[in-house]
């Protein structure tokens, strides 16, 4: 309930064995323990830290030089399998929720590498540590509600043989974090189930798959609305449809404009064939008209959209040629008229502008520079983030942070995805599909697909002043079925997603859909 983090329930008894095992060898120290920790940047070495192993292997953790900020930063590694604990006791705590911080790396690979707070009086609260590309460090934040006035800052790692993991800067601050924004875009549902496409939650039950996704925890639905698509999904009143099926659920919507009749991305912007010989000055009352009639049918219906996109992915720009960013003034006008139509539905609906690139920082810099020049109005700043397209996690990580610090807005992945398998479930080839384009440390398993959406939420709930919104998964329900394709003017098209859905080619959940449930 606090933070992204992976709280372990069905091993409570054996968390509370270890529990007890640790406070038994806490040193004498920690009777008299602080009520803030100290030698956070490790260069005391590891006073104030103990170390506890239960194979006995306390040499695993140590200090040593290069730290992410001082000289200096804390080691575990062995040249044997090892399981080794480094944590610090603190009581006289007022009590209330707390937040741990700490910059970490890890080469990957390991049974179980995490941060927690533990022996607060409120159940555990861990956040797992993601490889790292090039020695990069990574922020990691875990909040848990202290009560009774103790609680322990804990840095874990089991591993086997050579396996390591560094940690520094520790801060522990009172403040909550949290993910408001863990949500799933279902725009290509409809037409999978008008296929036949059929859907089981984890245990094997048929069912819904919104409803499904739901009970795992996912809170918000994106929906993708085109002007008058071939195949006549994606339209208003497709979007009309799914968002009552959503809100009656309990989720909340994001509605995602792209002014296209079909998909809009950074490499074509393509007016719909109705403006296709529009101008400049048509387009901008295009533009608002559209937008409005869809919002204001949502909003007539009950289905109040909560977050809208003005543009799909539009690093160039959208509506070429007179919306390209070779014209920012014009650009500035058309995203200005969809971001008005959605005020005027709703002041209370989030307007998002929404760019690929996840992990580039120069061309976020760029582009939203050039958006507040222009003084084009915004509420969000969404980003595209495909590890093996958009650079490392911490590329992303610092493009998040450099973003909601330099505008002072919130942001949130607004895409992101990746592989449980290279298999292929249909006759068109997937976008990954082979082992040289998967992301180092993620196998194209369910669980390296269900550790990379871990991280990548991590990451956004770490955006420091609690500025990370969440994340949005692309697709989780776009199976395999023939006639749903990716082409909306080609029924056999196929999908090149399938194995990047959170079904498996069967239809039944992955483990991957769990890390919506977590906060």
């Amino acid at each position: 309930m606090y933070g992204t983090t992976h709280i372990r329930a069905k091993a409570a008894g054996a968390v509370a064995a270890l529990s007890g095992l640790l406070l038994a060898a806490l040193p004498a120290q920690a009777a008299h323990a602080a009520t803030a920790p100290v030698n956070t940047g490790f260069e005391s070495g590891t006073t104030g830290w103990s170390t506890y192993s239960a194979g006995g292997q306390n040499a695993a953790s140590f200090t040593e030089a290069g730290g992410h900020g001082g000289s200096t930063r804390l080691s575990h590694w062995s040249a044997s399998a090892y399981k080794v604990e480094t944590y610090q006791y603190l009581s006289g705590l007022t009590d209330g929720t707390y937040t741990l911080s700490a910059w970490v790396r890890s080469g990957g690979g390991q049974n179980s590498a995490y941060i927690a707070l533990r022996n607060c009086g409120s159940a555990e609260q861990r956040t797992d540590l993601p490889p790292t590309a090039n020695g990069a460090w990574i922020r990691l934040v875990t909040s848990v509600k202290v009560i009774g006035g103790a609680c322990t800052i804990s840095l874990n790692f089991d591993a086997h043989a050579g396996e390591w993991a560094n940690f520094d800067d520790i801060t522990f601050t009172p403040g909550t974090t949290g993910l408001s924004v863990r949500g799933g875009d279902l725009s290509t549902l409809p037409k999978n189930e008008a296929y036949g496409a059929t859907y089981r939650n984890a245990s094997g039950t048929a069912g819904d798959a919104m409803s499904i996704l739901k009970s795992s925890g996912m809170n918000y639905v994106r929906l993708k609305v085109w002007v008058n698509p071939a195949d006549g999904y994606n339209t208003k009143a497709r979007v009309l449809a799914m968002a009552k099926r959503a809100k009656a659920l309990g989720m909340k919507i994001l509605v995602d404009f792209h002014y296209s009749d079909a998909w809009a991305d950074p490499g074509k912007q393509n007016k719909p064939a109705a403006w296709a010989g529009h101008g400049y000055t048509q387009l901008r009352t295009d533009v608002y008209n559209h937008t409005y009639d869809v919002l204001n049918a949502l909003k007539a219906q009950g289905t109040t959209a909560d977050m809208v996109q003005i543009g799909n992915e539009i690093n160039g720009g959208m509506l070429w040629p007179e919306g390209s960013t070779d014209n920012w003034s014009q650009l500035a006008g058309l995203i200005t008229s969809g971001a008005n139509a959605a005020k005027a539905v709703s002041s209370g609906t989030k307007v998002a502008l929404h760019l690929a690139e996840g992990g580039d920082n120069a061309g976020t810099r760029w582009w939203f520079d050039n958006a507040v020049a222009q003084k084009v109005p915004f509420d969000v700043i969404a980003l595209s983030y495909y590890g093996y397209w958009h650079g490392a996690l911490s590329e992303l990580q610092a493009n998040l942070d450099d973003a909601a610090s330099r505008y002072g807005k919130p942001v949130m992945v607004a895409e992101t995805a990746y592989a449980h398998t290279l298999a292929n479930d249909d006759g068109l080839e997937n976008n990954v599909a082979t082992t040289n384009q998967l992301v180092t440390g993620y196998p194209a398993t369910p669980a390296g697909q269900a550790a990379n959406l871990r991280d990548v939420m991590n990451v956004v709930e770490a955006v420091p002043n609690g500025r990370g919104l969440g994340a949005v998964y692309w697709e989780p329900s776009w199976t395999a079925v023939t006639g749903s394709g990716w082409d909306p003017a080609d029924p056999s098209s196929g999908n090149a997603w399938e194995n990047q859905a959170v079904f498996d080619h069967n239809g039944k959940l992955l483990p991957a859909a769990t890390w919506f449930s977590h906060r």
